[in-house]
């Protein structure tokens, strides 16, 4: 059953319309977006789909296909931060953002379905408020921006839901276009839609899921940014962006704390190695960026210390069946990796993945090809 013919079931009557936003996977470019560095996402096949109805009475209704329970009613008058740890603050945390903005909503019937996998660094959070704000935006004629409606679904999930996460998945979601990557600067949320098609160089990006699910909300997350935060203090800048690659080094000198200077050294290095992916990407030599993931990935393994073995075993275990290039994305301890691949080579590099997943006695990953999809948008025509 669809969520148009869902939302009819639950609330009797066919919703106003259908939205969808995207989950993302990120290229490169990891806690470097609320350090104000730069990101480079884009968008997969892979959406949360809400059907919506505007309401006059001040109550909000929240449905999910995906998880057994009923109908959540809300006040929206009622809503207060960090009271609800459920799937269902994230749109309700849209509403109350948008009403702290002083956009009149006046309610809200809502029926979702997503197929982005949940706690797999894919950002299904960021799909479930996107597609909240979107379609808010929509129906109450709010005449919001993508930029700005990314900006309200972040701090949905930084002041209502209590993850201190940058804007990157809000931005992915909400900005993303077919066929390319998004080169986003964090800092004035300026993009340039990079184009990205591995099939017409017979190359293919696999994303691997290894079920190992990661919470943001535990602590590593906000202690590494409390970490970058201090960081930046003790070296007079207003964010690690500040701190140009070429005097790093100088830079780490300055920082007694051992823990402090890999949290530096890998945000700077990250931050330069989008500039190196991005100058790859103009010259058209998409498989020289597969050495630079894989750098990626050893950073965030030793200086950030956010993988896993799951995530490590997926990055050795596909470099050494002839992929380009690996490493973990998005928040770590858990989720996903992606493998850059030559696309005849994508099945044996997948299989290898999978046998030593058996032989290591984890959980079987699940592998899928990553093709950058749109992002937000509506679906169909209103059915009102």
């Amino acid at each position: 059953m669809g969520v148009r013919e869902g939302f009819e079931e639950l609330y009797g009557a066919a919703p106003e319309g259908v939205w969808a936003a995207p989950g993302r996977v990120n290229l490169i470019g990891e806690y470097t977006d609320f350090n104000e560095g730069f990101v480079m996402p884009f968008a997969l096949p892979h959406t949360a789909v809400a059907a919506v109805s505007r309401r006059t009475d001040g109550v909000l209704r929240l449905h999910s296909a995906d998880i057994e329970g009923p109908v959540v009613e809300l006040r929206i008058d009622e809503l207060r931060p960090r009271t609800d740890t459920g799937w269902a603050a994230y749109p309700a945390g849209v509403v109350w953002v948008l009403r702290e903005a002083g956009h009149e909503i006046t309610g809200a019937d809502l029926h979702l379905s997503s197929t982005v996998p949940t706690g797999a660094g894919l950002s299904s959070s960021a799909a479930l408020e996107v597609v909240t704000a979107l379609a808010l935006n929509d129906l109450y004629g709010l005449g919001l921006g993508r930029p700005e409606l990314a900006r309200l679904a972040q701090r949905a999930e930084n002041d209502f839901v209590g993850v201190p996460c940058g804007v990157m998945d809000q931005m992915a979601s909400a900005c993303s276009t077919e066929g390319h990557a998004l080169h986003l600067d964090c800092r004035d949320l300026s993009l340039r839609q990079i184009p990205f098609d591995l099939a017409s160089q017979d190359l293919a990006l696999l994303v691997v899921d290894t079920r190992v699910k990661h919470a943001l909300g535990d602590g590593a997350y906000a202690e590494r940014r409390e970490g970058c935060e201090e960081g930046a203090r003790q070296l007079g800048v207003s964010h690690l962006r500040d701190i140009a690659y070429e005097d790093l080094q100088q830079a780490l000198e300055r920082l007694s704390d051992e823990r402090l200077r890999r949290y530096v050294r890998h945000v700077v290095s990250d931050d330069h190695r989008v500039d190196r992916v991005v100058a790859l990407l103009d010259a058209g030599d998409v498989r020289a960026i597969g050495p630079v993931l894989t750098e990626g990935h050893v950073s965030l393994r030793d200086d950030l210390r956010i993988s896993c073995p799951e995530l490590d075993l997926v990055v050795d275990t596909a470099n050494a069946s002839g992929a380009l290039g690996a490493r973990m994305t998005g928040g770590g301890f858990g989720g996903s990796a992606i493998v850059l691949v030559e696309a005849p080579e994508a099945d044996t590099v997948a299989k290898a993945i999978e046998e030593a997943f058996g032989a290591a006695g984890f959980t079987a990953p699940r592998v899928f090809p990553a093709v950058p999809a749109a992002g937000a948008h509506r679906v169909g025509r209103s059915a009102s």
